[in-house]
């Protein structure tokens, strides 16, 4: 869990695992949220092992409360813990808990989530072709490697491009494994044009996700609660025709309905671009 970036900036609960908590413990651990709280919003990373995601949903279906949502997202660990301290900021604006649940899914569109591997033998998360699997043998071997938006992964070398990244101003945040290169900060962050960098203790999941510990992983991300804030405000809200919660994007954050019918969808208004319009805010 990343710091606040202010004393406004609340904290986050981090939920344990099954082997870790009973489930006894653990629904009076969720009640207790519910009470301080209202409502409470938890982020399923898309690697969260089966057990712990069923207990989640186990939680929920023994209180049968519908104040609890379960928001999947596809971010590596360093992408989720980013995610995770915006949606924090977001929760003490002007927004329903509906919206904030749901602005997780439009918010990932703007994280670029990736790593520096010395190997990609056993990288499963994003597609990694069979040459460069062979490639990856070779000793001193480096890789770019971005998870979202969108996959790109990148052998570096001398005459190497870095990924394509962000057409807006973002700050980059840097958590370095076993790993001594500083590629990430002398050659992406210029390349990107960061406003600024930040280093952080890499997160325990990061090793297994990327299939190594052999690594530096990056995210960059919106900084200013104030753009945040206008770019969730840029979306058209609904009311949820199950659950009844109000929503942005084409999906309920709370019980996962899609939205329909389909033409009240609206995508955000290019608050971030630079003469081109945004990604999809679903």
């Amino acid at each position: 869990m990343l710091p606040p970036t202010d004393q406004q900036t609340p904290t986050a609960a981090v939920l344990q695992a099954p082997d870790a908590q009973t489930l006894d413990l653990a629904i009076g651990d969720m009640h207790l949220l519910l009470e301080q709280h209202g409502h409470v919003v938890v982020i399923c990373p898309a690697g969260l092992g089966q057990a712990h995601e069923r207990r989640l949903h186990a939680i929920r279906s023994v209180m049968e409360s519908d104040r609890i949502a379960l928001v999947k997202v596809d971010l590596p660990p360093l992408g989720v813990a980013v995610l995770v301290r915006q949606l924090r900021q977001l929760s003490i604006c002007d927004f329903s808990p509906g919206v904030v649940a749901s602005a997780a899914r439009l918010l990932t569109h703007y994280i670029h989530a990736g790593a520096l591997l010395n190997s990609v033998a056993r990288l499963d998360r994003v597609p990694v072709s069979l040459k460069t699997h062979a490639k990856s043998w070779v000793p001193g071997s480096q890789f770019a490697v971005l998870a979202g938006p969108s996959p790109q992964l990148v052998r570096i070398g001398p005459a190497a491009e870095p990924p394509a990244g962000p057409a807006f101003g973002t700050h980059l945040m840097v958590a370095r494994g076993q790993s001594s290169s500083d590629w990430v900060q002398q050659t992406l962050a210029p390349a990107w044009k960061v406003q600024a960098v930040h280093e952080c203790p890499l997160p325990s999941g990061s090793p297994r996700w990327w299939g190594t510990g052999r690594l530096v992983e990056f995210a960059s991300y919106l900084p200013d609660i104030s753009v945040i804030y206008q770019l969730v405000s840029s979306v058209r809200r609904e009311n949820c025709h199950w659950c009844g919660m109000e929503l942005i994007g084409d999906r309920c954050g709370f019980c996962s309905s899609p939205l329909t019918p389909p033409e009240n969808r609206m995508r955000p208004a290019g608050v971030l671009s630079r003469g081109a319009s945004g990604p999809p805010g679903s």
